[in-house]
């Protein structure tokens, strides 16, 4: 397993992290999975033995289910805490009240300690904001987040699911202000939808922001299974919800491509669609989740993956996206810039 630093941080992270969005399984998340304790506790023991050591999770998984069953599971396989990096979120609403949501001092406040209760444990690693929150000043929630930090109740903050330009606006506040600094951004990315390289990728690598893949197999989408003949009818989750959105199209040329390659390799569909991601400077570590030890171990096995440089410009020129306003722009303005 390789580690790789979080964003400006001293903070070593594996390149491939547990997610456990399959934990619990209650509300909306049944279609993702409905793992219980014992389920969870052989993928979390797995994981660490494979050389994981991060593992992110969300207060509004399952309605909390998910914290509490990771936070067993630590306790459960007698994991030294010191030896893990978890990471939760905040935003979602978890309650019916008109503060039960979003990112006031109030809220933050009473999720890190629902948080901190149900995951067992002193300190939360990565504390990160779910999702902008358009009510809430972001000086409100950037103060609350350091003093958390300064508190010892969380290591680390990071953001998820942002515009480049909230971003921006959120570490500029931070600088200004002397507050703790966004670590990590938690994004959609994956070779089904690079839409993520217009201006988010640029403004991490320029600001030393980490990058969290979440979804890198567009919920199964380039997991191997679904075919332009069998779309919509595969047996896995996009079956009932298309979601994240990509490309149709461009995603099966991007298969088409990664059949024989994967085939010639004596790899997956899967893992080389992970692999391509942990190629890519910019991503520090990328979310994987399962319903099972074999597809765990069979994701697990994207980090031998090795791309000769005429593979990686094959898949690069089948996934590119289409060239938008003011990027080509740009990269005809600079040319005599190189």
């Amino acid at each position: 397993m390789k580690y790789n630093v979080l964003g400006n941080t001293g903070l070593k992270v594996s390149e491939i992290c547990l997610g456990t969005m399959t934990f619990g399984g209650e509300g909306i998340f049944r279609d993702v999975g409905t793992l219980g304790q014992p389920e969870a506790d052989a993928l979390v023991r797995q994981a660490v033995e494979a050389g994981i050591n991060f593992v992110d999770t969300a207060n509004m998984y399952s309605a909390g289910r998910s914290e509490e069953i990771l936070g067993q599971a630590v306790r459960n396989l007698g994991l030294s805490r010191d030896s893990l990096v978890l990471a939760t979120k905040v935003r979602a609403a978890t309650g019916n009240g008109p503060n039960d949501a979003g990112l006031s001092r109030k809220h933050i406040l009473q999720e890190v300690e629902a948080s901190l209760d149900r995951l067992q444990t002193d300190y939360i690693d990565l504390y990160q904001v779910h999702a902008a929150d358009p009510l809430t000043p972001i000086e409100e929630t950037l103060r609350v987040l350091d003093d958390l930090v300064r508190s010892g109740k969380v290591r680390y903050t990071g953001v998820s699911n942002v515009s480049a330009w909230g971003l921006m606006k959120a570490l500029d506040a931070s600088f200004y202000h002397r507050w703790e600094r966004y670590a990590s951004l938690q994004a959609y990315y994956s070779l089904a939808s690079r839409e993520l390289e217009r201006e988010i990728v640029p403004l991490l690598r320029d600001q030393q922001v980490g990058l969290m893949v979440w979804s890198p197999l567009a919920a199964g989408l380039l997991s191997g299974k679904y075919t332009r003949d069998n779309a919509g009818r595969a047996g896995g989750r996009r079956d009932k919800v298309s979601f994240p959105l990509v490309d149709a199209d461009r995603a099966f040329a991007v298969l088409d491509v990664l059949r024989p390659m994967a085939e010639a390799k004596g790899a997956t569909v899967a893992q080389l669609s992970l692999a391509w991601l942990l190629h890519q400077p910019v991503v520090s570590s990328v979310i994987v989740g399962a319903n099972t030890p074999e597809q765990l171990a069979d994701n697990l096995g994207a980090s031998g993956v090795q791309f000769t440089a005429e593979e990686l410009a094959q898949l690069d020129a089948v996934s590119r996206p289409a060239p938008e306003y003011p990027g080509w722009m740009i990269e005809f303005s600079n040319a005599d810039r190189r």
